[in-house]
């Protein structure tokens, strides 16, 4: 890398803000991200935690989860998962029924950084069939809990996300 010198930028903020590395300016593209299923009446103690699955958000759907095998009478429902710039979509390709009641009982996505990436969340009525009442972000994570919905071919989440200008770890 050749030197750089507050000149050239103009002044030596801009001079930082080049050194400190890319950002992805609000959007989920290109992130690390962390898909697992979680089931949790005590946080500390889950019914249920799948197996992360860890891609870099980019087109189409990032996960496609299907069944892991039953875990104290508990198993995953097939969720299709694609993650846009500053959008998450979630769909169930297979089976109908009804998720199983616990205070928690849900995705959580985590992604890559250290900062609090979402500023905002909101469920995008015209993209959602599903009542989901409760979605919260924590640091990188969201957490969105289905407990006791009604999924299917027709369910489906959409979530609007107005995302942080946090580095790319």
């Amino acid at each position: 890398m050749g030197r750089l010198s507050a000149a050239v930028f103009g002044t030596p903020a801009l001079l930082a803000a080049a050194l400190a590395g890319p950002v992805a300016a609000g959007t989920l593209e290109g992130r690390l991200v962390t898909f697992t299923v979680e089931t949790w009446d005590i946080r500390e103690t889950p019914l249920l935690m799948a197996r992360g699955r860890t891609v870099t958000v980019g087109q189409g759907v990032e996960f496609a989860l299907g069944p892991e095998g039953f875990t104290g009478g508990l198993d995953i429902v097939p969720v299709d998962v694609e993650i846009g710039p500053s959008r998450i979509e979630l769909s169930y390709p297979s089976g109908i029924g009804r998720f199983y009641e616990a205070k928690f009982n849900g995705y959580v996505l985590r992604f890559e950084t250290e900062c609090a990436l979402f500023e905002n969340v909101t469920v995008d009525p015209a993209g959602t069939t599903m009542k989901v009442t409760e979605v919260w972000a924590e640091t990188g994570a969201l957490y969105i809990n289905v407990s006791g919905l009604g999924y299917g071919p027709e369910a489906n989440l959409a979530l609007d996300l107005e995302v942080a200008d946090c580095p790319l770890s």
